[in-house]
């Protein structure tokens, strides 16, 4: 017995170092555990039971976009919002189903064979698992550190592509033809949506209408009221009204919620079922890590924490998993909700889990009393329209329009992309031309030719006159020589040594940054290709990282090639962090030796009271 809690004393140990090493706190909410007190939890339940208010109507909302069972939404809001915190780093997250991840599902599975997407629920605990799964491993290896190179144009256009796909998704409801659009794109369902029109009821039309302008109406005049969820209470009881008193009213509603229909089931771990839908789950799980990671940032404006966001991704992984056996439905940050919880006065994380226990509590309350099946229909469609207005967000949609060309263009393109193929297609289309369009600025590394004045001042040459040693030319190169930069490098070089009368090429490369094999190769070849010509290359002003590259790769002895090491000749010269024109003037008298020439008596000075390039 003794040997066995000594295996399970070391395992656990050998976890607690595994999570350790790689900067993943295990159970954070431990450390909350000690401070709480009554005042807090007050507090917690207080900003609780504001957010339970505007989580139980919104799960509904994002169920009824993913195509899934309402409750889905529901207990999933709340198993979320309980599991999560548990392993954040903010105390004001809220997490839970979301729109946008909603919507990817939809999108996914509605263009599906119809044998797979009538099965959707068949498939949603394998897919949220692996969601889950993936988020856990990309917060192991840090991986949430890469999404600061995501532009946040990319998710400005995604979301407005996917706030006009659900409102699309969405009018079939108001306008009672549900039964007649079966059209699987944006532009198709509209079209089949115009020439139902034929078919359009008044009843869900006006009830629709209705809600929505009063929910509009109550977000821009009392915005701090539960407005989803008092405007959904309120269609609902006026449709129940008129059900019962007046005769032939019929409006579609949905079906009464059952607890022996709420049966949670393991995932289906098949090769073929994981193969089918794993680039969904590493689209919902890339795109719900992002939303965490604004969310959390925009939080951190406001409460002054600063979230550790793979520490975040790891907490989204768990309450992924969390889901996927109880209430299979994507869970990402949600930002209205952990808004409101700041807003609302919470002090710790514990206002999550009240809020979750909540939701909960919500559910079997709404499996008890006749609700559900006096719901509209076109109420929640209205609302969920409501939720998707919201999300346009015209400020930001100008800033990207406005700031850049590339911004213009990775905003333009992940919303068109949004409408003409599937969500999960889109978000990586648009981090795609989003990283090319960077990739491309960023390979571009500055060359300035150089010359030295009557004063011996180091400054730009003038393009319009000659070099006052035509045999000689100085370069500096700043930016990055990464391989995305290294043929732009090496040409722009070339272009420079096609002077016939250039005999020497002093590379000045104190401020170029991130050499990498191809731009080492590029520089050997560059050599190569110079002596070829009967010219020499000469650097000056190498870091010591510079020359570090350079001598690992054998690049150095390619630089070396020729000089007479004992006499001390030398083609490569150190930067003086003293005097950083010292290494120039080094080069410079290299470049008369061997030009075999004296001419002009080189005197570079070097004040270091300003800064020189």
């Amino acid at each position: 017995m003794n040997r066995i809690k000594k295996r399970l004393r070391k395992s656990a140990q050998a976890v607690k170092s595994f999570f350790a090493e790689n900067s993943i706190e295990l159970f954070p909410a431990r450390h909350a555990v000690k401070l709480y007190n009554k005042n807090a939890a007050g507090a917690d339940l207080k900003a609780a039971l504001s957010v339970a208010l505007l989580a139980l109507p919104q799960g509904m909302a994002y169920a009824a976009i993913a195509g899934l069972p309402i409750y889905y939404g529901i207990v999933a809001a709340a198993i979320a919002a309980i599991v999560g915190p548990l392993f954040a780093s903010s105390k004001h997250t809220i997490q839970g189903p979301s729109n946008s991840t909603a919507f990817m599902v939809f999108s996914f599975f509605a263009v599906a064979d119809p044998a797979i997407s009538s099965n959707i629920i068949y498939y949603m605990p394998l897919l949220i698992f692996m969601v889950g799964l993936i988020l856990l491993l990309g917060a192991l290896f840090k991986l949430a550190d890469l999404l600061q190179f995501v532009s946040r144009s990319v998710l400005v256009g995604y979301i407005t592509g996917a706030a006009l796909l659900i409102m699309n998704g969405q009018f079939k409801h108001i306008f009672g033809v549900a039964d007649e659009i079966n059209a699987k794109t944006f532009f198709s369902s509209l079209g089949e949506l115009f020439g139902a029109y034929n078919h359009f009821e008044i009843t869900p039309i006006l009830i629709g209408v209705s809600t929505l302008a009063l929910y509009l109406l109550l977000i821009k005049k009392l915005p701090a009221l539960p407005n989803f969820a008092l405007c959904l209470a309120l269609s609902t009881l006026v449709s129940w009204l008129l059900s019962i008193n007046i005769p032939g009213y019929h409006v579609e509603t949905f079906a009464k919620l059952q607890l022996e229909n709420f049966a949670p089931s393991l995932p289906d771990f098949s090769y073929e079922h994981i193969s089918f839908l794993f680039g969904l789950a590493f689209a919902i799980a890339f795109l719900a890590s992002l939303e965490n990671t604004v969310m959390g940032k925009s939080l951190g404006s406001l409460t002054g924490e600063r979230p550790d966001q793979n520490q975040d991704m790891f907490s989204l992984g768990m309450s992924n998993i969390a889901c996927s056996l109880i209430a299979p439905m994507p869970s990402s940050g949600s930002l209205t909700r952990s808004a409101l919880n700041y807003e609302a006065g919470a002090k710790t994380r514990f206002a999550s889990i009240y809020s979750g226990l909540l939701c909960l509590g919500g559910f079997f309350l709404l499996v008890s009393l006749p609700i559900v099946e006096n719901m509209p229909k076109a109420s929640l469609a209205a609302l969920v329209i409501g939720i998707a207005i919201s999300l346009i967000n015209w400020h930001n949609i100008r800033i990207c329009l406005h700031s850049t060309t590339d911004d213009a263009i990775v905003v333009i393109a992940t919303f068109a992309a949004t409408l003409l193929t599937r969500l999960d297609n889109a978000i990586f289309i648009g981090v795609a031309i989003s990283i090319s369009l960077f990739l491309r600025k960023a390979s571009r590394p500055h060359l300035v030719e150089y010359e030295v004045n009557d004063e011996g001042d180091l400054r730009e040459l003038d393009q319009k006159k000659t070099r006052p040693n035509p045999a000689i030319s100085i370069v500096h190169v700043e930016g990055n020589l990464y391989f995305g930069a290294a043929d732009l490098f090496r040409t722009q070089v070339q272009i420079t040594a096609a002077d016939p009368n250039l005999k020497v090429i002093i590379l000045r490369m104190k401020n170029a940054r991130h050499l990498d094999a191809t731009s080492v190769m590029a520089l050997d070849d560059l050599i190569k290709h110079m002596r070829k010509q009967d010219c020499h290359v000469i650097i000056s002003g190498a870091t010591r990282n510079v020359y570090k590259v350079l001598k690992q790769s054998g690049v150095l002895e390619t630089i070396l090639d020729g000089c007479n090491r004992q006499e001390g000749e030398t083609n490569l010269f150190f930067s003086s962090p003293s005097n950083p024109n010292l290494s120039t003037r080094d080069a410079l008298l290299r470049a008369q030796e061997l030009l075999g020439t004296t001419k002009a008596e080189i005197k570079i000075f070097y004040d270091s009271s300003q800064e020189t390039k």
